[in-house]
């Protein structure tokens, strides 16, 4: 791709995560080009490409089974030029940019990128690294610095906040000091942010093998409970004098899962940042009367419409989440033959999973999880054995009756 740029007239250049990895020694997860070329232009050059954005109008050329992102330079946007911001291509309001397709040059593109680790450009032409911005000196040195003012960064687009705190834990970096000190202040700017653009920094967040970490971070920086206030509320309280540690424990699962290749799913991670509220909703709802079927499905309702107001979550993700809770006290009950129809569900893996989880946490008892491990692994003879002792009622001890001695006979009765 970079040489058909080339190839027709174009500056074209490796550029952002993909060239900071390399040059860390790390696997890269994907790759950006940067480019002089219009997004028009590129469209012309590539016809499997397409253009996507509003914000920021990029092209996305599909190359092989991947997508590779190419986006044009862009220039510079200087405080309290009005022409720009009232522009068609430029569009900010109260510091923060909307929409931004003002076009400019290789070295105006590298001060407009956020972190100067990510502001490197590859050169295919000679191999060399184009670096305007001191990130090599920033990549020797393990330091996450913003380009130009933070305050005034975070403000254009507060989700910058949110990839500070997951590339320093990411590459092991720590946050400059200037980068750093404006974060709590300015944390309650992403509730500007739309629940949907916040729902793809959270998979990201969580989904990119180092969650215990970055969730460690979201926390110490006050950021998390901008995304997960009733989490957040949960987990500010101990409960038996132990701090929880579910959501911890869940995070830790996601990262080793991650690290073995194994897959995971937003379903099952949203359904643990949430269980801590769900649960405790729910047993507010059983106080009140509400079995347990009924208090679990309207603690579900009534958290999970909290929490789109701030993250939104897909109903592809909501309905299984729904039913791993459900599956938790339904596997609290597995006699008769209800553990063969548990065992068959379709979520009964997630629910077992989940149900491991806050066994480990100590939230319940490990007999119950270890019931289902074993009736997991036994045939089927096991297996009714298992139910059949579950079944089987306790026979209470019979009570001696003592025959009233003749003594004992009131008087007056025969």
């Amino acid at each position: 791709m970079l040489y058909r740029l080339r190839g027709a007239g174009y500056q074209g250049y490796l550029v952002g995560g993909g060239v900071r990895d390399l040059l860390l020694g790390r696997e890269p997860k994907d790759f950006d080009i940067a480019t002089d070329a219009r997004p028009e232009e590129i469209r012309e050059l590539f016809r499997n490409c397409r253009l996507i954005g509003r914000r920021f109008r990029l092209a996305h050329v599909r190359f092989r089974n991947e997508v590779i992102e190419v986006a044009t330079f862009r220039a510079l946007h200087e405080q309290g030029d009005d022409a720009d911001e009232e522009s068609e291509e430029r569009e900010i309001e109260n510091g923060r940019i909307l929409r931004d397709n003002v076009f400019g040059t290789i070295e105006e593109d590298a001060w407009r990128r956020d972190f100067t680790v990510n502001a490197l450009f590859y050169n295919v032409d000679d191999f060399s690294v184009v670096d305007y911005v001191g990130g090599m000196a920033d990549l020797n040195d393990g330091v996450l610095r913003l380009i130009g003012d933070p305050e005034q960064r975070y403000r254009e687009d507060p989700v910058r906040m949110l990839r500070a705190v997951r590339f320093a834990a990411k590459l092991g970096f720590i946050i400059h000091p200037g980068t750093e000190a404006p974060i709590a202040r300015l944390a309650s700017l992403l509730l500007e942010i739309p629940p949907a653009r916040l729902f793809e920094e959270v998979l990201k967040i969580f989904l990119g093998g180092y969650a215990v970490q970055t969730f460690e971070k979201l926390r110490h920086y006050g950021l998390f409970a901008h995304l997960f206030p009733q989490t957040e509320r949960s987990l500010a309280h101990e409960e038996k004098g132990f701090p929880i540690t579910f959501v911890a424990r869940a995070l830790e699962n996601t990262d080793n899962r991650i690290a073995e290749g194994k897959p995971v799913t937003p379903a099952f991670l949203f359904a643990a940042l949430l269980w801590e509220p769900v649960r405790e909703r729910a047993a507010q709802l059983r106080t009140e009367g509400a079995d347990e079927q009924v208090a679990t499905q309207q603690a579900a309702d009534e958290v999970l419409a909290r929490q789109i107001e701030r993250v939104s979550i897909p109903r592809r993700f909501s309905v299984p989440m729904r039913e791993i809770w459900q599956l938790q006290w339904r596997l609290a009950r597995p006699g008769g033959k209800r553990a063969w129809r548990l065992a068959a569900h379709p979520r009964f893996r997630a629910g077992y999973d989940f149900l491991l989880l806050r066994a480990e946490s100590g939230e319940i008892e490990p007999a119950m999880a270890e019931w289902w491990t074993r009736f997991q692994e036994g045939d089927h003879t096991d297996q009714q054995g298992m139910v059949d002792k579950l079944s089987t009622p306790r026979r209470k001890p019979r009570r001696r009756s003592r025959r009233r001695k003749s003594s004992d006979t009131p008087s007056g009765e025969a």
